[in-house]
């Protein structure tokens, strides 16, 4: 057994946050290893020295990777950040909407429907515009405002040729009327730890897709919103969408489970990947303590 806590990095490709997040590694001394999801692969019936690892912090940009490597090294035993039930809530859109209705945690109105018919009737009863989004996806990629039944219709039907089963389960949300901005705000174990608003004139704000970062207040109304958004889906290091309704409040557009940062970090001044790295360590730390325990159990 090692000496101190081990970390595995599962990642894609280094982008920023990764940058910052193996930098507050190195800062904390952390025996830590980068795991790059092209070229690892897993021996299910001997695990080896995967096993060497106390904590594995998944930041895989494909959700498929990124979810099948989590129940691998669950099934192992290994604790990971986010856990798997986290990711496969948080990267689906429709659980993540069930998750909170479930919580009562205020989101847009939301309909879900497997047919063309039986999605234009929902969106009928919504009344124009509506959004459509694909049930797994990030960026803002390939959400549709349907402002008539012209446009409902042609989506609809485009979207069950596609060939994706995923495509024919139809995920219809309210439309928002923003004021020219969201909110990303970043919640770590049981508190929010820094926010931005995300602005722009067109009605995606994700910076992916052109948004502007700004610092938002934390009100208590606002942590409150989001503490319980994140507990819902099962807590861990989450960045959560939040939108303004001028009648109803804050509402939870969506909740992220492998975030990006690369805006939020440098226009809020907080060190986001120092956290999510101190939030790793301590859950590695506590794996790493039961292990010595275990060995000396064993030696007695």
């Amino acid at each position: 057994m090692h000496n101190s806590p081990r970390i595995g990095v599962l990642y894609s490709r280094v982008r920023v946050e990764e940058k910052w997040i193996f930098a507050a590694l190195e800062e904390r001394g952390v025996d830590y290893e980068r795991l790059d999801d092209r070229n690892v692969y897993f021996d299910l019936d001997h695990p080896g020295s995967w096993l060497d690892y106390d904590a594995l912090l998944e930041r895989s940009i494909s959700y498929a990777r990124g979810l099948y490597a989590l129940r691998v090294f669950g099934a192992w035993g290994i604790p990971t950040v986010n856990r798997l039930a986290v990711a496969e809530v948080c990267g689906d859109k429709i659980a993540t909407s069930a998750a909170l209705a479930a919580a009562s945690v205020p989101q847009p109105r939301t309909k879900v429907a497997f047919t063309p018919e039986s999605a234009l009737e929902a969106i009928e009863e919504f009344g124009y515009p509506v959004v459509l989004k694909p049930s797994v996806g990030s960026w803002g990629r390939l959400l549709a405002k349907v402002n008539d039944r012209d446009a409902a219709e042609a989506l609809l039907e485009h979207k069950s040729t596609l060939g994706s089963y995923q495509h024919s389960i139809f995920y219809i949300q309210e439309f928002i009327d923003k004021p020219g901005r969201d909110i990303r705000i970043f919640v770590v174990g049981d508190r929010a730890v820094t926010a931005i608003y995300r602005k722009s004139p067109h009605w995606i704000t994700n910076t992916a897709r052109g948004g502007e970062g700004e610092v938002c207040p934390i009100t208590p109304d606002l942590e409150e919103i989001c503490v319980r958004a994140a507990q819902a889906v099962g807590g861990g290091v989450l960045a959560i969408d939040v939108l303004e309704h001028p009648q109803r409040g804050f509402l939870i557009n969506e909740v992220n489970h492998t975030m990006e940062f690369h805006t939020a970090q440098p226009t809020s001044g907080v060190d986001i990947a120092g956290i999510i790295v101190d939030y790793t360590l301590a859950v590695a730390k506590e794996h790493f303590e039961r292990r010595g325990e275990l060995v000396k159990e064993s030696a007695l």
